[in-house]
């Protein structure tokens, strides 16, 4: 198999040193072609600052594109439309049609397009969706996220809503299995262009409630959320991947073997396209994150609970 990948900045680094690992990298591309040539002569592979280019002279299987959230809709239509197998980093799209767009295009042609929430390959979360599904601590009621860190320096075109919380918003349909059906938030802006903090209340049916607190200003490093249940209250956080659970008598920490999410989530696109396992993040779960991500600032924005009725 041959992948190529679309952007190689601030977080596109990590996804070509595994693939170059997994020896499976034929080509790079970069706006800034004196970037695409260093990462084209780092990894031994082919180098291209236009992807029309790109398209044109290699033959793949699947791109990755991680590039600015702008840019997103124009260069996955190009690649869906070349009939090739497509991942793009989180939020799949700025707008949410045209999330809408481009899943129907990659459904009309066949091919595969899945979205970067990189945390449902957490170990941290895996280990509570196993515990949430067998019920083991009684029914999963409430979750609370917490992100904090100053904000980082490839960020430039969203803000922390688009950035950081929608991770949160897909964890969360994710451990619930559901979408929510109400959105209501408070977002302001300190030291940014954009919103750089964030509180956003998701509800979904049985009054079952997330709340996701995000923010740029803090300069500690959190990255954590709580599952509450009928029978245990589950802490779990993202970096350290520890899980403790606390019952009523006892809190027990499960054993859990530290993974790097980014090459779980790799391995699992690259396993989708031959047809060994499922796509994890469908693509029209990725169109609802982007909207209910719309809601949240909309709600923001008028002060007000919107209502959302998604597929």
């Amino acid at each position: 198999m041959k992948v190529v990948q679309i952007g190689t900045g601030g977080w596109g680094k990590n996804h070509t040193r595994i693939l170059s690992q997994l020896g499976i990298l034929s080509a790079v591309c970069d706006a800034n072609a004196e970037r695409s040539k260093e990462y084209g002569e780092k990894y031994s592979v082919n180098h291209y600052s236009s992807l029309d280019d790109l398209i044109e002279s290699e033959e793949f299987d699947g791109a990755f594109v991680v590039t600015p959230t702008s840019t997103h809709t124009e260069i996955a239509t190009k690649l869906l439309e070349a009939k090739k197998h497509v991942f793009v980093e989180k939020p799949m799209t700025y707008k949410s049609e045209d999330g809408q767009r481009i899943a129907e295009l990659a459904e009309k042609n066949k091919v595969i397009l899945t979205c970067g929430y990189i945390e449902r390959f957490n170990p941290a979360v895996d280990i509570v969706k196993k515990f949430v599904k067998e019920k083991k601590f009684g029914e999963l009621i409430m979750l609370e996220f917490h992100r904090e860190n100053r904000m980082p320096l490839h960020i430039k075109d969203v803000g922390i809503i688009y950035d950081t919380s929608v991770h949160d918003i897909d964890t969360a349909n994710w451990l619930f299995d559901d979408t929510p059906d109400v959105v209501f938030a408070r977002s302001g802006r300190i030291n940014h262009e954009h919103e750089d903090f964030a509180s956003i209340m998701l509800g979904y049916k049985n009054d079952k409630v997330a709340i996701i607190s995000s923010n740029w200003i803090t300069p500690k490093r959190v990255r954590t959320f709580t599952a509450v249940c009928t029978d245990a209250i589950i802490t779990s956080d993202f970096i350290s991947q520890e899980v403790k659970v606390e019952k009523k008598e006892e809190t027990e920490i499960p054993r859990n073997e530290k993974q790097e999410p980014l090459l779980l989530e790799i391995k699992s696109f690259l396993g989708s396209i031959e047809g060994k396992n499922d796509v994890v993040v469908k693509s029209q779960e990725a169109v609802n994150v982007t909207k209910i991500a719309e809601a949240a600032l909309l709600s923001s924005q008028k002060g007000i609970p919107i209502y959302l009725d998604l597929k």
